[in-house]
């Protein structure tokens, strides 16, 4: 089967014998991307990196996506207007998917701010796709700020801050909710492993 790109005729989607369905085979498990949103300081990154230590001691094969290390580099050429963050969100997406046809479980913790962006990855991973909000009050995401963010946007130095200068689309339908303000981390990692 030769699938063509859409945006060019010379590019067309080489077909692999090793299948998604192989590879989830050898792994024991299904390929899944539990994508994490929140504000800044909601603990998404903790969260996700708690729950990926959970799996690979379980002998999962997983990969977190963290939003600052993927803005090291894969999306290092992009700002955060509400563009840039959709372009950032549409890579991310596309390696996702990669990632799903690998076999492997994949993590996010990515703000994610706008619902349509989050729709619009929802849509590349389909079924496989579980949003998980990490929900906490913005005076709690304050106190835990280690990048000093929000301090720096009090002081106008930063000039669009998710949650602040900037709005946060809140999730209308995930697939989990997790009070990270009011809840431990173990509380909830056992929530989303359950």
């Amino acid at each position: 089967m030769t699938i063509k790109h859409e945006n060019n005729n010379n590019v067309v989607w080489h077909c692999a014998t090793v299948t998604r369905e192989r590879r989830e085979k050898l792994n024991g498990h299904r390929s899944v991307c539990l994508w994490f949103t929140g504000l800044s300081g909601s603990g998404k990154s903790t969260l996700a990196h708690a729950v990926e230590e959970r799996l690979h001691q379980s002998g999962c094969h997983t990969f977190v996506f963290d939003g600052d290390n993927v803005r090291h580099g894969l999306c290092g050429d992009l700002g955060f207007s509400q563009e840039d963050r959709g372009e950032n969100l549409r890579r991310i997406a596309e390696m996702v998917r990669l990632f799903l046809d690998s076999g492997i479980i994949s993590l996010t913790a990515f703000i994610s701010p706008f619902r349509a962006d989050r729709h619009k990855v929802r849509s590349l991973a389909e079924d496989d796709f579980i949003e998980i909000y990490c929900q906490c009050d913005i005076d709690v995401c304050e106190s835990r700020d280690v990048k000093g963010l929000y301090q720096k946007a009090r002081q106008g130095e930063i000039k669009e801050l998710t949650g602040m200068s900037s709005p946060y689309d809140e999730p209308q339908n995930p697939e989990l909710v997790v009070h990270t303000g009011a809840h431990t981390l173990q509380q909830c990692e056992e929530r989303i492993i359950d």
